[in-house]
């Protein structure tokens, strides 16, 4: 019998799942702290919920435990206020399908390797996936290949477990997320239970994606961790262990962060400072605005900059050194 894939994964199933592993979820590492709503979207609940305040285990569980839903499952009035305060849109699925499907004709130089396009669907290929290319890359460059989604939402670029716009569910052998694809490579090519998990940890490590709000980074770090669950039940015919589970989710509070896109650091972290001035006529203050905001410089922030981790070297490293002037 097919698994059932529910859209919204539910934190109350999670926290039921494993205690620990909604803390690692929410934890936002380059603060120290958890992610923060960064939205006044859930102000009508508490003044625990207004934007600069951090995501709890308590702010989404329990009686609280349907706060937070998928944009296809938010009400249409959610749907455009968010789309009117953070220009929040949604791509469908053949849309994502289309685009990761240009980076793999590149990849590969080859097309319709992981499925055949049709008018807003497609087919996913039935044969083997072919390594190595014509330039000599094999399955596990495949895999060990970087990739980055902006600005991403629920990522559905990433992970493709439902259609964000229609709400639909995808098959595992159905889907076209970044991720989907390199652990359907993995399980054309590993067997065994614990190489698989080798491999399919380098494909986590692999994708990145950074988002402003807090509740969609919540979002797709569960589909990331659901989806990695989902292609080991369909492989093995059984749940990933909760120490598994754990070491994903501690990858994925590293891949898929917080962060203010133009500013590279935490959403509303910059501020004024007060700077103190003594004159012959005694002491003067004055606030003084963000120089990087002032001068629209990305380097000189006085907010909390982002990092991410470097998985060769587990070394972190901040995000904004990464950008090429």
């Amino acid at each position: 019998m097919a698994k059932e894939i529910k859209v919204d994964i539910k934190e109350n199933r999670i926290l039921a799942l494993d205690s620990t592993l909604l803390n690692i979820l929410l934890k936002d590492n380059s603060s120290g702290k958890n992610i923060i709503w960064a939205t006044d979207g859930y102000t009508q609940y508490d003044e625990t919920y207004t934007k600069d305040r951090q995501i709890t285990v308590f702010s989404v569980t329990g009686k609280n435990g349907t706060i937070i839903k998928p944009r296809v499952e938010k009400t249409k009035q959610e749907q455009l206020t968010r789309v009117r305060d953070k220009a929040e849109v949604f791509t469908p699925s053949w849309i994502c399908n289309k685009q990761n499907n240009l980076v793999d004709n590149a990849w590969f130089g080859r097309e319709n390797v992981f499925n055949v396009e049709q008018e807003k669907t497609w087919t996913a290929t039935q044969e083997k996936i072919t390594f190595p290319t014509e330039d000599g890359k094999t399955w596990q460059d495949y895999v060990k290949a970087n990739r980055l989604e902006i600005s991403c939402g629920e990522a559905p670029y990433l992970a493709s477990r439902y259609d964000t716009v229609s709400g639909n569910t995808i098959p595992v052998k159905e889907r076209i997320g970044l991720l989907d694809r390199k652990l359907r490579v993995v399980c054309e090519n590993v067997d065994n239970e614990q190489e698989w998990y080798e491999w399919a940890k380098q494909a986590v490590k692999s994708v990145y994606g950074y988002e402003w709000q807090g509740d969609n980074i919540l979002l797709a770090r569960e589909n990331l961790l659901f989806t990695f669950s989902d292609y080991y039940e369909d492989k093995f015919n059984k749940k990933p262990s909760k120490d598994w589970l754990r070491e994903i989710a501690e990858i994925l509070s590293w891949n898929i962060w917080q962060m203010d896109g133009l500013k590279f650091v935490i959403p509303n972290s910059c501020h004024n400072s007060t700077v103190v001035s003594y004159t012959l006529f005694g002491e003067e203050t004055h606030e003084e605005v963000c120089e990087g905001c002032k001068k629209n410089n990305p380097k000189k922030h006085n907010g909390i900059y982002c990092y991410v981790m470097d998985w060769e070297t587990n070394k972190k490293v901040k995000f904004v050194s990464l950008i090429k002037k």
